[in-house]
């Protein structure tokens, strides 16, 4: 059952002035046990209400069984004042929707994550589970004597094998958090003014068996925590509201990471085996200023209902590429234009966009509103913001945020207020254009035609663009650039005359970009040669873009990344463009094309590893991993390979071919849980009637965590094998769609994308049929959302395949 929003309208009017006090034991492997006392005032003496526990055993409520239902306990005529003692063993859980155990295959030790989001907490422990009922929370936990237990609260004291932490402040039950194991920790004092003794306690933690990646990377790690601290207890009124800030890399959790406060958990993945690569490094970094960011917007102050999820969410992901680029030296927008940007807009292409401020009535209850934490919230929002600074200016917009945290600390808010805080900061009109920008879906096409020689943008939509024009001569060489801003009228450019001309040429507004002739025409040339890597970057996802809807052929974009990213030296455009171009040309190439469109990217990358550029090297290397069809020279080039993520990628592509020859000798080199994970997608990509056989089935049986599913649908429907796994593509929708309905939400949400991937424009009626089917059938909420979205993938691209012929 889940929450509807009536229910939480009037439980918050009921129940106020929530603390809990936890203990919990996971000493056993089995379950864990919990003594939960949560006290509370009520408004109506005499009323009745509820907390949520979902999946408990003997569950004793002030020293009797409770009236439990399995989902909620029943609080029946309230006082004023309360206390309720509430006492049960849970299960531990493999799918990351609740208290999460892993065992590391590498040394066998054991990690238990309290991990909760939405109405999650509820399968942690007893809370009255919504975002507007916050509560103080003083936690204990015994745990295994070699663990080190990490919480929300500062650490206290510990007794034995109990590990106590100091009462937190008031906030979400949705963020509530702790996480035990033998952790490897490094730990420092951050300066800090406002803090008793001038600094709080810092850290970073891991599994211990991660130890040497952790040392390797946390001159870095630290570097970005520290400069994204100074960047935010500067630039934001309100002081930093917990006592210290620690950072956690833990495994199984479903989410890229997660803003509990004053400790954060980050995917085990984001240490990767291997120095990281320049996109790797970008998005490390905008996601340690991205949860750095919730500390305030999210943590201190959070929405009352999740319509307004993306406030936190939106401005979280700006201000992670924003802060993040300015503390680590460089600008992380290139990386955004090339990865993040471009999920926005195809989002907001399917049937299941929109608006990114909803109605709350839209969202009747928590499944419905989990399926908007989607990319319309993240990406888009990012995107909608980044053009509203530059609409207001920067120093007009951080005004407006001060105002609206500095009104709401420790409490909720909603869009109304937010929207009233930046209206008081600026002389502009917020409303109107949060009218524009926040209450639709869709995306506006900025248009380039020529009156003559002179260029004119025209808009084809609704809302007010403020953006840079670049023009550029022959060679590529910047010319004209002016600010202009683009609504109902054209805009004419007599000082562009003759010029390629590209609007949002700094990616500052969300809209998609259509080229007249002669730019597009001269840009084919010149690409690789302009200055600019967020400028070249923006043209790479305008390419991938122009394929998605049928304007240019897969084949073209990998013509012109052969002439124009071989050269490119910037790495994070390489990477960031070779791998859109990799999948673009997978997802929308024909079976048949397939084959030549790999050998030209394989050769690609030969090109770059030849020229010997070290900055290149390892994006290069892994796009050759993806794409050669030589078995023999990805076995030379695995004799050689130190970067173990490069490893599993060669070996993953000679099963694909194959080759089973290095699987089992790479899991007995590789014993981590990353190596665990590759291991199972290099088997199931096998090119193996049986093999695929037996991973089919396994992917649907149930038996397999959220990594290994993912891993398993990875390798399952490989690069190239569409003959292959033909038989099992039609059958898929139908056995997956069982599987979703004896899931969670998590869970449901990865089911949907373990769905059949490519080649989408060879996907045939048959495909969609199933879809449609499984989809009609009825499906949970949150896989009803992945199925549909699918769906509408695979109709586009052969959408975009039928108007090119």
């Amino acid at each position: 059952m889940s929450l509807t929003l009536q229910e939480a309208r009037v439980r918050a009017e009921l129940i106020s002035e929530v603390d809990t006090v936890a203990h919990f034991d996971v000493t056993s492997t089995d379950r864990y046990a919990f003594d939960v006392t949560i006290s509370f005032s009520c408004a109506t003496p005499g009323s009745s209400s509820f907390l949520e526990l979902v999946g408990a055993e003997d569950v004793i409520v002030d020293g009797v069984p409770a009236s439990y239902d399995g989902q909620r306990i029943v609080l029946s005529d309230l006082s004023a004042r309360n206390e309720v003692r509430v006492r049960a063993t849970m299960p531990y859980v493999t799918d990351g929707d609740g208290m999460t155990a892993v065992t590391d295959p590498a040394d066998g030790e054991r990690y238990v994550s309290a991990y909760t989001a939405m109405d999650i907490a509820q399968r942690v422990l007893p809370c009255f589970d919504q975002p507007d009922l916050k509560s103080t929370f003083t936690v204990s936990v015994t745990a295994p004597s070699n663990a080190t237990v990490l919480a929300n609260g500062r650490f206290d004291r510990r007794e034995e094998d109990t590990w106590f932490f100091r009462p937190t402040p008031a906030f979400s039950s949705y963020i509530f958090f702790f996480c035990t194991g033998p952790f490897v920790s490094i730990e420092w004092d951050e300066p800090y003014a406002l803090a008793e003794g001038g600094s709080l306690p810092f850290g970073w933690h891991a599994r211990a068996s991660q130890e040497p990646q952790l040392r390797r990377e946390i001159d870095r790690l630290r570097a970005i925590t520290s400069a994204a601290f100074a960047y935010y207890t500067s630039a934001f009124d309100e002081p930093y509201p917990f006592e210290d800030y620690q950072q956690v890399f833990t495994p199984g959790l479903n989410w890229g990471a997660m803003e509990f406060p004053g400790c954060v958990s980050f995917r085990d993945e984001y240490l990767t085996p291997g120095e990281p690569t320049a996109v790797e490094q970008a998005g490390m970094n905008s996601v340690i200023a991205h949860e750095m960011a919730h500390m305030w917007f999210g943590d201190l102050v959070t929405f009352r209902w999740w319509e307004d999820s993306w406030l936190n969410e939106s401005f979280a992901d700006y201000m992670g590429y924003e802060v993040g680029g300015r503390a680590s030296g460089t600008s992380l927008w290139t990386a955004a234009a090339l990865g993040r940007k471009p999920t926005a807009y195809r989002a907001d292409s399917r049937r299941s966009t929109h608006p990114i401020a909803e109605d709350a009535e839209n969202l009747p209850d928590v499944d419905t509103a989990f399926s908007n934490f989607d990319m319309i919230t993240y990406a888009k929002g990012n995107a909608v913001l980044r053009q509203l600074v530059t609409w207001l200016g920067e120093e007009d917009f951080l005004r407006g945020v001060n105002r609206h945290l500095s009104a709401h600390p420790f409490g909720n808010a909603s869009l109304a207020d937010f929207l009233g805080a930046l209206d008081s900061a600026t002389d502009r009109d917020v409303r109107a254009w949060a009218d524009l920008w926040l209450r639709t879906t869709g995306f506006d096409t900025i248009v380039v035609t020529r009156d003559g020689d002179v260029p004119v943008l025209t808009r084809v939509g609704s809302r007010p663009h403020r953006f840079h024009v670049t023009g550029f001569s022959e060679d590529g060489s910047v010319v004209q650039e002016e600010l202009v801003d683009l609504a109902d009228e054209p805009v004419r450019l007599p000082s562009f005359a003759g010029l390629v001309v590209v609007p949002n040429s700094a990616d500052e507004t969300y809209a998609e970009l259509h080229l007249d002739a002669e730019s597009r025409a001269g840009l084919e040339q010149v690409l690789g040669a302009i200055a600019s890597p967020l400028t070249r970057a923006l043209l790479w996802s305008t390419a991938v873009a122009e394929v998605e809807r049928g304007a240019r052929t897969a084949a073209s974009l990998v013509a012109l990344a052969g002439s124009q990213l071989v050269g490119d030296t910037d790495p994070t455009v390489f990477e960031g463009a070779s791998a859109a171009v990799l999948r673009t040309a997978i997802t929308h190439s024909r079976r048949d094309d397939l084959p030549a469109v790999l050998e030209q990217l394989a050769a690609l990358a030969d090109a770059v590893l030849a020229s010997g550029d070290p900055l290149r090297e390892a994006a290069a290397a892994r796009l050759f991993a993806r794409t050669a069809v030589d078995a023999r020279a990805l076995h030379e080039r695995l004799q050689y390979a130190e970067d173990q993520a490069l490893r599993w990628l060669l070996v993953a592509r000679l099963a694909e071919l194959g080759d089973a020859s290095a699987i089992d000798p790479e899991a007995a080199r590789d014993n981590t849980t990353s190596g665990a994970h590759a291991a199972i997608r290099a088997r199931a990509a096998l090119a193996d009637t049986a093999a695929k056989a037996t991973w089919a089935e396994r992917l649907v049986s149930g038996e397999l965590t959220n990594r290994e599913l993912s891993s398993a649908a990875l390798g399952l429907w490989g690069t190239g094998q569409a003959d292959l796994v033909a038989p099992w593509i039609v059958n898929a929708p139908r056995e997956l769609a069982a599987l979703a309905q004896r899931s969670g939400q998590a869970m449901g949400k990865l089911i949907a994308a373990a769905l059949p991937f490519y080649p989408l424009a060879d996907s045939g009626e048959a495909f969609a049929a199933a879809l449609r089917a499984s989809i009609d059938a009825g499906l949970p909420t949150v896989a009803a959302r992945g199925f549909n979205d699918h769906l509408d993938d695979v109709e586009r691209a052969r959408a975009a395949h039928a108007h090119r012929r």
